[in-house]
């Protein structure tokens, strides 16, 4: 039986065929656990109880095909990653706009940055919170988070000027009714409005540069420190769209009020219980992996992903269905998702592992369920002093985020209620 010793493969030749082999290991690998997760079956069956090799192998396996699948997402992320090649607008503020921040980047002179404030205030601000970054590497930064933050990838994002977004909906509906033709219409009720509010927390990241990556002008600054905020940003943002309690954070959908699906309204989002603490039923443990699916309205499930972790995805991937065909099946190409029982899976490393009463598994419309708010700009204050001899560059954006429609995602509950 073949087994999967090798580590991910070094680039050796372009990024399309990195991917190309990257995605073939990955696909002889998920092959090779599937053939040892047989062997244990038929172990069960015939012994009741699996031989205690096979179970190592199968898990070695199974970190072999987390390993690939890990390889193949960085290739791909790095070939995804937009160039910041300094084609900018020829417009003649936003050329002085980047040669100014470029002088205050390596040499913090300021007077370009201030003769811009006296043109249009709306290019920099108060040196006292640092200096907008160019437009250019403003959407660059925010185009790599889309890539690299799971959660903001499959959310509505708005970009807001103010440091609050507000969205109004109707808790119900006005009344309707059928009448005769030359029946008394009776006035309808005035509809319930109610306010949803979104505020933007800052977020920070602070780089640090030498002296010498400063002076060096072959060096792109600006790439520099997109490439040095982005995976902060987006690492910190990814847990607080999960886990975030809304203090000096966003609100993740985790931390919203949970009800059971059968006693769900407004305000909270359903579950559905496995019915054993910690784990999936030991019977039928995809049951409830469907009732999941169904406990959403069908106008979301068009547009449903499920999310959960790494290790979730491990045990998942055990299960078969009536015919013996395995739930969990690897994706179509490289740069495609996996997909469980015919819905694509997010791989979300903030989602809680498997544990007594966890909500582990998410499944829904994120698009219609989740909302990220984004301030307008990225900050940037350069400080030569705190960390001597190394220039530190205290960069920040303000982001928001929270449920906007409680129906549109449900969870799944590892507990018995």
């Amino acid at each position: 039986m073949t087994q999967i010793t090798k580590a991910a493969p070094e680039s050796k030749m372009g990024p399309g065929a990195d991917i190309a082999d990257a995605f073939d290991d990955f696909m002889h690998a998920f092959e090779s656990f599937k053939h040892a997760n047989d062997d244990r079956l038929e172990q069960i069956e015939s012994r009741m109880g699996s031989d205690v090799i096979t179970e190592e192998k199968m898990h070695r396996i199974n970190r072999a095909v987390d390993e690939q699948k890990r390889h193949l997402d960085n290739l791909i992320l790095k070939q995804q990653r937009p160039a910041l090649d300094g084609k900018i607008s020829s417009s003649p503020m936003r050329l002085e706009h980047k040669e100014g921040f470029d002088a205050y980047l390596r040499g913090g002179q300021e007077h370009g940055l201030r003769a811009l404030e006296e043109k249009a205030m709306s290019i920099g601000s108060d040196p006292d919170v640092g200096y907008l970054v160019p437009e250019e590497l403003s959407k660059d930064i925010g185009k790599r988070l889309s890539v690299i933050s799971p959660i903001r990838s499959l959310s509505t994002v708005r970009q807001v000027s103010s440091s609050v977004f507000k969205k109004p909906f109707a808790a119900t509906g006005p009344a309707v009714g059928w009448v005769g033709e030359t029946d008394v219409r009776p006035e309808t009720a005035t509809p319930s409005l109610a306010e949803l509010q979104f505020p933007t927390m800052e977020l920070y990241a602070m780089p640090a540069a030498t002296s010498t990556l400063l002076e060096d002008a072959a060096i792109d600054l600006e790439a520099w420190m997109a490439g040095e905020v982005e995976t902060a940003f987006a690492e910190q943002e990814g847990a607080a769209f999960v886990n975030g309690d809304g203090v000096n954070k966003p609100s993740g959908f985790l931390s919203a009020p949970v009800v059971d699906e059968v006693s769900w309204s407004w305000g909270n989002l359903g579950y559905v219980a496995t019915g054993s603490d910690g784990s999936l039923a030991a019977s039928d443990g995809s049951d409830v992996l469907i009732d999941t699916i169904y406990a959403l309205k069908a106008g979301y499930r068009q547009n449903a992903n499920f999310v959960m972790n790494r290790k979730s995805q491990a045990e998942l991937r055990k299960l078969k269905d009536a015919d013996g065909n395995y739930l969990w099946q690897a994706p179509a190409g490289a740069g495609l998702s996996a997909s469980l029982m015919g819905f694509p899976v997010v791989e979300v490393e903030d989602m809680p592992d498997f544990a007594v009463d966890s909500l582990s598994i998410a499944f829904g419309d994120f698009a219609r369920g989740y909302l990220v708010v984004d301030r307008v700009g990225v900050r940037v204050l350069r400080d030569p002093y705190s960390a001597k001899p190394y220039v530190l560059f205290y960069t920040t954006k303000r982001v928001g985020g929270g449920v906007q429609d409680f129906d549109a995602i449900k969870l799944v509950k590892f507990g018995t209620a």
